[in-house]
């Protein structure tokens, strides 16, 4: 058998096992598409480094020549910490599933990440913001980013059975497929009330049927990519750079600064673990730190 075929066999033998591990991680975990999408690519990149190794044969000074290559190629210290988790989830499944009978990644340590609080935004910048000329479409997208927090894949999924103007609510899907009810405040209600008219009249003009809330002028679903280019227009005009996450930071951050609980911020914001949310604590902290001193110079 020639040294090709040899490669081609147990290159498809690599990606069936990988199949079944992120098949595993949709069906059992719940796991997103885009999560799916880069624990596969990051898997591929790793097994295209292993070469003609067998996932099977695969030894820990392998891993670490893979690990060394990345900070060499002077990936970032949170690339290579997602890229190492992605290493050890597919080596602790194979070890359960009797793939393998050692794990050559058990004691694998993460990179330390320095943690880098999130840019927020004032109150006024978000005032100035709500202040500009926006469309129906575009005012609905900055109140459901900003006024219930939501995450910009969950805001273009949001289908128009996901909301109950009258018991003011709406309810989304976020990581791992866990649902959640968020509150609707006034000035949501009243940007979604003002856009549907809008967005049927599109869908009638273009002989058009979606059961998804946000649709563009073409009567086409609204992409991630459109919203992350409108607030990044947006956030030339208040020369400040923003995504669609910084206005969800500013939500949990505003939240905190007005006293809510911790507990209801997690649960609002879809936080598995309130560790994850207690950042929003020091951001708090840190801006009334800045205004304390702005005062008393």
């Amino acid at each position: 058998m020639s040294l090709y075929k040899i490669c081609s066999i147990k290159y498809y033998m690599d990606l069936q096992i990988l199949s079944e591990y992120l098949d595993y991680l949709e069906i059992e975990k719940g796991l997103a598409e885009n999560t799916l999408e880069a624990y596969r690519r990051d898997l591929e990149n790793f097994f295209e480094f292993c070469g003609n190794i067998d996932v099977k044969d695969i030894q820990r000074s392998r891993i670490n020549s893979y690990v060394r290559e990345l900070h060499e190629t002077h990936f970032s210290p949170t690339s290579v910490m997602r890229k190492i988790a992605s290493i050890r989830g597919f080596f602790k499944w194979a070890c359960t599933n009797d793939i393998l009978k050692i794990n050559p990644a058990l004691t694998l340590e993460q990179p330390k990440v320095p943690q880098k609080l999130p840019k927020v935004m004032t109150v006024e910048e978000i005032n100035n913001l709500l202040n500009q000329n926006l469309t129906k479409l575009h005012r609905v997208i900055v109140e459901l980013l900003y006024g219930c927090g939501l995450r910009v894949s969950e805001l273009v999924n949001l289908k128009i059975t996901d909301y109950d103007l009258k018991a003011k609510y709406l309810e989304c899907t976020g990581k791992g497929s866990k649902d959640r009810i968020i509150p609707l405040g006034k000035k949501a209600i009243e940007a979604i009330k003002n856009y549907l008219p809008e967005r049927e009249y599109t869908l009638q003009k273009y002989n058009l049927k979606s059961n998804i809330l946000l649709i563009n002028e073409k009567g086409k679903t609204v992409n991630r990519q459109e919203v992350y280019t409108f607030i990044h227009e947006q956030g030339k005009k208040l020369h400040k750079s923003i995504s669609p996450h910084t206005l969800r930071h500013t939500f949990a951050t505003h939240l905190i600064e007005n006293g809510a609980d911790l507990r209801v911020v997690q649960e609002l914001l879809g936080h598995s673990n309130v560790s994850t949310t207690q950042l929003y604590t020091h951001i708090s902290k840190k801006r009334l730190k800045e205004v304390y001193f702005a005062i008393n110079k």
